[in-house]
């Protein structure tokens, strides 16, 4: 099977972005931002037609990715330290992962089904890029705007309302799902060095950053865009508590190193190989 051409251009960019050290730069043709306005997000849910939304939203959803893994439309291995996520589930918890795919979150949700959209009343929180939020027109657009997503902003004063609600839902325990790395690289297996932002909301909340490392292996499946569907195994991996010794801006920095060098410590165990990259060493700084 011929393999996509839209492919395999993003594979490109991620090859020439990974030689010159751009980890965190887009590789997708993204269409223009539409800007988000505080009036047009509800962070916290307080709406009763909002509260309606998501609670039918993630209904669907929860059959949805249940379907996908047992059509194998979504493969799964292994679910792997369940028990770094039990450690810490009672409280507020920021979860970084590698970005890879536009779905990776559904395999997130999968492996936390047993913890949450059930009596809890807990659910998953995912911080998204602005666009995902405001670009997206009907039934797609609809689902994206009601499944506890937390939008970033260029815009100052949403930006003010996202970070006091973050600081809500972490003050009251809930879990949220952020990508550190920032951008998507399409099946990019290697952990790439962070932002900062993750662990800015982590060290100010003082609450816990659970790093998960998902690693993937071909199987002998094309799919329809010519390349192997892949199999992936959920690394839960250790807590990093912020230290009460630091401040906030050492607790940034003390969390956003530890959390790489789990990544690393995962990745080179799985796949036997060191982690290197084309542009050669990187600085964590």
């Amino acid at each position: 099977m011929e393999k996509d051409p839209g492919r395999l251009k993003v594979l490109e960019r991620i090859e020439e972005n990974e030689k010159n050290g751009w980890f965190s730069k887009t590789v997708e043709d993204d269409p223009p931002t539409i800007p988000l306005t505080p009036d047009k997000v509800d962070y916290l849910n307080k709406k009763l037609s909002n509260k309606i939304a998501t609670w039918f939203v993630n209904k669907i959803a929860k059959r949805f990715i249940l379907k996908l893994v047992k059509s194998g439309q979504m493969r799964i291995k292994a679910i792997n330290g369940l028990e770094n996520y039990e450690a810490v589930k009672d409280g507020g918890v920021i979860i970084t992962c590698n970005h890879f795919n536009p779905f990776d979150n559904f395999a997130i949700h999968y492996a936390l089904f047993p913890y949450l959209y059930n009596r809890s009343g807990k659910v998953l929180y995912k911080i998204i890029r602005e666009g995902n939020f405001t670009n997206f027109p009907g039934l797609y657009g609809f689902f994206f705007r009601h499944c506890n997503t937390l939008p970033l902003s260029a815009n100052f004063s949403t930006m003010k309302k996202f970070m006091d609600s973050l600081k809500v839902l972490l003050k009251r325990g809930e879990t949220v799902l952020i990508y550190p790395e920032q951008e998507m690289w399409w099946n990019y297996r290697k952990p790439r060095p962070t932002e900062k932002g993750a662990y800015r909301f982590a060290a100010y909340s003082n609450v816990p950053v659970l790093p998960v490392l998902i690693t993937m292996e071909d199987t002998a499946d094309i799919g329809p865009d010519g390349f192997a569907i892949q199999e992936y195994t959920i690394n839960f991996l250790k807590p990093v508590i912020p230290d009460p010794s630091k401040n906030p801006k050492q607790n940034m920095d003390y969390m956003q190193k530890k959390n790489y060098e789990e990544w690393k410590e995962k990745y080179e165990e799985f796949y036997g190989i060191p982690l290197t990259y084309s542009c050669g060493p990187v600085n964590l700084e």
